[in-house]
């Protein structure tokens, strides 16, 4: 029988329903994983594999293989790529079975997620970012104008920008010690002569440390440099900041910022340098404190 085509609102919905069945794989091994490690990271340290992330990773592939047997599938564990089929489009998705593994190895009870992303010729059309501890889902499907963020209970809401709460109003967040970033950093961190109100870091999730900005926690956030951003961490974050409205400002060696925009590729990217995502709204904020702290004032 022929069951018509899908739409974005179909695909959306799968999408979430992926994710919601990852979560419940991944809540039921948090006291009973098993971790070994993969690899060693350039600075010596090891990233680690759970028994988590394989037991989520084996849903995805299941459901994705079953719903949309044609696209293609670029995901984190044993490097996965299942080759897109569909006759006219190179559609795949991104698998981040567990965002987070080191937090979900403590047995954290924060910056824990799972990811997932849709691209099509080289565009991200749709994501969805889950929090396995409070079992949100935020998510932009093919085709949407906007981001919701889904409860548990599956209400509800979009996901809105506070045009009453200036960026001087609100927290900075990092993903490293003030002290390694940037003097532009530095600059903006700054607790007399900074734009923003305070700045924390956070580590764990880069999903979940994102859904922070989403939900109007904190103002902005920087990222890398990374020297390889992979396609299932950077692309679900640029999905739902695109449709929100959010843009990317990389930090030159000058000192100043420039627009920067994630290549798409299944093998990722790279983010050369820190770059600081902020709500296009903000930018006249942004650049007036720019303009009255330029580097020899701040010590840039």
């Amino acid at each position: 029988m022929d069951y018509g085509e899908l739409n974005g609102h179909s695909v959306g919905t799968l999408m979430k329903e992926a994710v919601r069945r990852a979560i419940v794989a991944i809540r039921g091994e948090r006291f009973t994983f098993e971790a070994t490690a993969k690899s060693i990271r350039d600075d010596g340290g090891h990233d680690f594999v759970t028994t988590a992330d394989r037991a989520a990773q084996a849903v995805f592939v299941e459901l994705l293989r079953e719903w949309f047997p044609s696209y293609g599938i670029v995901a984190e564990e044993d490097a996965l790529a299942v080759p897109c089929t569909h006759p006219t489009h190179d559609l795949w998705f991104t698998v981040d079975p567990l965002d987070g593994t080191k937090a979900f190895i403590r047995r954290q009870s924060h910056g824990i997620g799972t990811m997932i992303a849709l691209v099509c010729d080289g565009v991200v059309q749709g994501a969805c970012v889950g929090d396995v501890m409070t079992q949100e889902v935020y998510a932009t499907r093919p085709g949407s104008g906007g981001a919701h963020r889904i409860s548990e209970f599956g209400f509800a809401e979009k996901l809105r920008i506070d045009p009453t709460r200036p960026l001087s109003a609100q927290w900075l967040l990092l993903r490293d010690r003030v002290q390694r970033h940037s003097a532009l950093v530095r600059g903006l961190a700054d607790e007399e002569r900074g734009l923003f109100a305070s700045v924390e870091t956070s580590s764990g999730s880069i999903g979940i440390a994102m859904a922070r900005l989403w939900k109007g926690e904190i103002g902005a956030i920087v990222l890398g440099p990374i020297p390889l951003a992979t396609p299932w961490d950077i692309y679900p974050i640029v999905a739902l900041c695109d449709r929100m409205g959010f843009v990317f400002r990389a930090v030159t060696a000058a000192g100043a910022l420039e627009p920067w925009v994630a290549p798409v590729s299944k093998s990722g990217c790279q983010i050369p340098t820190e770059v600081l995502v902020v709500h296009a709204s903000r930018l006249p904020e942004l650049e007036g404190w720019l303009a009255a702290h330029p580097p020899g004032l701040t010590g840039r």
